[in-house]
C-alpha cells in the first residue's frame, strides 16, 4: 500500500462491495477540481498524494478515497472504501470494500471524532502555499509524522487550543506540504480551502 509514502497503522480491510455511484459522485466534484489544480495528484516517482473523505450513513463512519489513487486522473466507488472503525490506542483502521483505506485515515478520523458538525475532510499537497501558511494557521507538532496517534493526538490539540475550529483549515506542521480542512458539507471545506489557498471558491 503506497499513498503519501507509507502506511503507518494496521489497516484490516474487509472484502465488501464499493460505496455506491451516489455515495461518491459529490466527493468526484471536488476530487477532480483539486486534482486539476495539481493539490491531489502524484509525485514522479509515482507516490500519490491527497485524499478526500465524506462522513457515512453511520455517523462513526466514512467513506475515503483509498490508498494509492493520487495518480490516477478520476476514480469510481472501487477506488473508495468505507472506514468503519478505527482505534488510536491500537494504532489500527478496519474498512470496506475494495481497496485500503488511504494512508491519512487516521488523521481524518480524529478530525470526525473532535467535531460533530464535521461532515467532510480535504487532505491537499502544496509547498508553496505550506510555506506561507506555516505557523499562521493552525499547525500541528513537526514531530507528529502524518497518519499516525501522535498526528491524531496534535488534531484534538489543535481544536483545544487554537482557532481551528471556526478557521475549519490547518497546516501539518511534520507532513510537509500537508493542508487540511474540513467542513459540515463539501462545499464549505472546499471553499474555505480555496479561500484560504487564494484559489477562486
Amino acid at each position: 500500500m503506497v499513498d503519501e509514502g507509507q502506511v503507518k497503522f494496521e489497516s484490516d480491510l474487509y472484502e465488501s462491495v464499493p460505496p455506491s455511484e451516489p455515495d461518491v459522485e459529490e466527493i468526484n466534484i471536488w476530487r477532480d477540481r483539486l486534482h486539476a489544480l495539481g493539490y491531489i495528484g502524484a509525485y514522479e516517482d509515482g507516490v500519490g498524494y491527497g485524499n478526500i473523505s465524506v462522513r457515512a450513513e453511520h455517523l462513526k463512519q466514512f467513506i475515503i478515497t483509498g490508498t494509492g489513487t493520487g495518480r490516477l486522473r478520476a476514480l469510481s466507488p472501487e477506488h473508495y472504501t468505507t472506514v468503519t472503525s478505527y482505534s488510536l490506542e491500537e494504532n489500527r483502521v478496519a474498512c470496506k470494500g475494495r481497496i485500503h483505506a488511504s494512508s491519512e485515515s487516521m488523521t481524518h478520523a480524529a478530525v470526525y471524532a473532535c467535531a460533530a458538525d464535521a461532515r467532510a475532510v480535504i487532505h491537499i499537497h502544496s509547498m508553496a502555499h505550506w510555506r506561507r501558511l506555516l505557523n499562521r494557521i493552525p499547525t500541528t507538532d513537526p514531530s507528529a509524522a502524518y497518519g499516525t496517534p501522535e498526528m491524531a493526538r496534535e488534531i484534538n490539540r489543535l481544536f483545544d487550543e487554537t482557532d481551528f475550529p471556526s478557521v475549519k483549515v490547518m497546516v501539518m506542521g511534520g507532513h510537509e506540504e500537508g493542508i487540511l480542512s474540513y467542513g459540515s458539507s463539501l462545499e464549505e471545506a472546499g471553499g474555505r480551502l480555496l479561500k484560504t489557498l487564494g484559489e477562486q471558491a
